[in-house]
């Protein structure tokens, strides 16, 4: 029971009370709970014997409240004359020559918390009394969370009514309810509905078709009071959705997503969305072929050329079953793609990977040419001059020139025959004593060494 179901319990007088001069009267009243800085109307009727007749009588008829007490201590209000105690203000709405005694307390706190009697007289001196069964009126700063009503599993495409119901225990300033999820198909409708024992709520009802979209979704009502001592005090109330449904978006997953090399493993994945999932069959087939592939939700292969095909799943529970679309798989040159879309790149990238290659091939051959020709330019012929003089010789000593080629000198020298040794003497150099003083010169692009070989008191022979 909700903080402002107004206890919905009705607290009647059923003994019927006597006045001193034999009159019988009753009253109907409820016990209520109200929300601290906002009003409260205590619903109220009331009877009295021969009532028509004392009301023919009286010249003027009024009510009084009183709290705590039922003696006139502890009157807080009397409507004729107006008389407030305790309160910024009381009205009583209900009209008294009706039999109606409703009356509204408002800004009332937690202070006020307590139990009121009602007394009515008829003027001058017909009917004076004080009903001894009082209302109790209960204020909370925080009150409790709206009624709503939860539903079981629904299936889809089944209507589904959702109503949440707030306590009103300040009619003239009513609570405000709000939806948190509204499905599309959704219609709402609120209203302000009296109860039996003639306090007040307020009634949302929202209608709507269910889907599969609306499985799982936490939907919430939230109810607004205003008040006058702080802000608005909200409190909500969340049910979560179990919508029964056949498996939907069922579509392939194609692992790994980039392309790759024959040989390589493949795995194909069905998904799919179904309540309940637990009971889930998955079967696979390739489009053009009557046999059935495999079970399970993963179908796993090594890449080969008789894979080429299109493959599609089907996912089924107790409720219904989905084919997902094809999946084309198609392999070429070694890999394996999905769908044209992803061969066109790769059949780019392949061109581009051999025009990249033939670039890479003409550069390294130039690099090449070109260190060849340095190569055979460095073994031309060298001319070289060797001083043999000591560094005190005088430079104007006969000077002999020895030609050489810097890239046909050996360590090994050859081996003459006795004929050649006997008919050519070039002459003796006697390293030790001799220092070499070299001079170069360049000609025509080329390095040529000379190297001068000087003696003192000889002359080299030659033939």
């Amino acid at each position: 029971m909700s903080v402002f179901s107004f206890m919905a319990l009705l607290f009647s007088t059923s003994v019927m009370l006597s006045s001193p001069s034999g009159d019988t009267y009753n009253a109907e009243l409820s016990n209520i709970t109200a929300l601290s800085g906002s009003c409260v109307q205590i619903p109220c009727t009331y009877n009295v014997s021969d009532f028509e007749d004392k009301l023919i009588r009286a010249q003027r008829i009024f009510g009084i409240w009183l709290k705590t007490t039922h003696e006139m201590a502890g009157l807080i209000f009397n409507s004729n004359p107006p008389i407030i105690k305790g309160l910024s203000h009381i009205e009583m709405v209900g009209n008294l020559s009706r039999r109606e005694c409703t009356t509204v307390f408002y800004n009332v706190t937690k202070n006020h918390s307590d139990v009121y009697y009602l007394r009515v007289q008829m003027e001058p001196d017909i009917f004076r009394a004080t009903f001894m069964t009082p209302v109790n009126v209960t204020v909370l700063d925080v009150p409790n969370p709206p009624e709503l009503n939860d539903v079981d599993e629904v299936m889809e495409g089944t209507t589904v009514s959702l109503r949440c119901s707030a306590e009103a225990p300040c009619p003239k300033k009513p609570p405000t309810l709000s939806w948190s999820y509204i499905p599309t198909s959704a219609n709402i409708t609120t209203q302000i509905q009296e109860k039996p024992d003639k306090t007040q709520s307020v009634i949302s009802t929202m209608t709507f078709n269910a889907s599969y979209t609306d499985h799982k979704k936490n939907i919430s009502c939230t109810v607004t009071y205003p008040t006058h001592i702080s802000k608005d005090t909200t409190v909500e109330n969340t049910i979560t959705l179990q919508v029964l449904f056949f498996p939907k978006e069922t579509h392939i997953k194609l692992e790994p997503n980039a392309s790759v090399s024959a040989g390589t493993n493949v795995t194909l994945t069905c998904k799919s969305k179904a309540n309940p999932s637990y009971d889930m069959n998955y079967t696979w087939y390739k489009r053009g072929e009557q046999k059935l592939l495999a079970f399970g939700e993963k179908m796993s292969f090594n890449v080969s050329k008789i894979n080429e095909g299109c493959y599609f799943c089907r996912a089924e529970n107790k409720y219904g079953a989905q084919t997902s679309e094809d999946i084309q798989l198609i392999v070429e040159a070694g890999f394996i793609v999905e769908s044209s879309d992803t061969f066109i790149p790769l059949v780019a990238g392949c061109v581009g990977g051999a025009l990249a290659f033939l670039l890479f091939f003409l550069l390294a051959m130039i690099l090449y040419k070109k260190r060849k020709q340095r190569t055979q330019a460095s073994n031309k012929p060298v001319v070289g001059e060797a001083d043999l003089s000591d560094q005190d010789q005088n430079k104007d000593e006969p000077v002999s020139s020895i030609y050489m080629n810097n890239a046909f000198v050996s360590s090994e020298q050859p081996e003459m025959t006795n004929d050649e040794s006997d008919t050519i003497h070039y002459g003796e150099i006697n390293f030790s004593t001799i220092q070499t003083k070299n001079h170069t010169e360049r000609s025509s692009g080329q390095e040529i060494i000379y190297a001068e070989v000087c003696h003192q008191g000889k002359k080299m022979n030659q033939d």
